[in-house]
């Protein structure tokens, strides 16, 4: 009986899949996907942090803008205010906002505790 020469699908499949790994361990097709589980699980393990980072990052400028300008009040009392005051601005927003141009928001914060500290002495709140 004659040898049955292999088709290329296996092969496809295996080069393919050794588009995850790093020059080391390229032409091992087991420790390749070993190398693509580990990424795949870093990655997605990774987007939640970047989320969390972000964040931190962003309330850390705002925080530090607001200290230097001389708000009278610190980054959790004005986003309290600003959602007393129903305005609709998040962190990152905020946070460009701090970077560019931190008149703007002086001028925000300074509407704010006008609205908010308005509406405490009239009682409406």
């Amino acid at each position: 009986m004659t040898r049955i020469r292999r088709g290329y699908i296996a092969r496809r499949r295996r080069t393919k899949i050794r588009l995850f790994a790093s020059r080391a361990h390229s032409r091992l097709t087991r420790t390749i996907t070993q190398q693509k589980i580990r990424a795949l699980f870093s990655a997605h393990r990774d987007r939640g942090s970047q989320k969390i980072n972000f964040r931190r990052l962003w309330i850390t400028r705002i925080n530090a803008v607001i200290l230097e300008i001389g708000v009278s009040y610190s980054y959790s009392r004005l986003i309290h205010d600003l959602y007393k005051g129903r305005l609709l601005l998040n962190r990152k927003i905020l946070a460009q906002i701090a970077i560019l141009n931190r008149d703007c928001l002086y001028t925000i914060s300074n509407e704010i505790i006008k609205e908010v500290g308005y509406k405490k002495s009239v009682g409406i709140i």
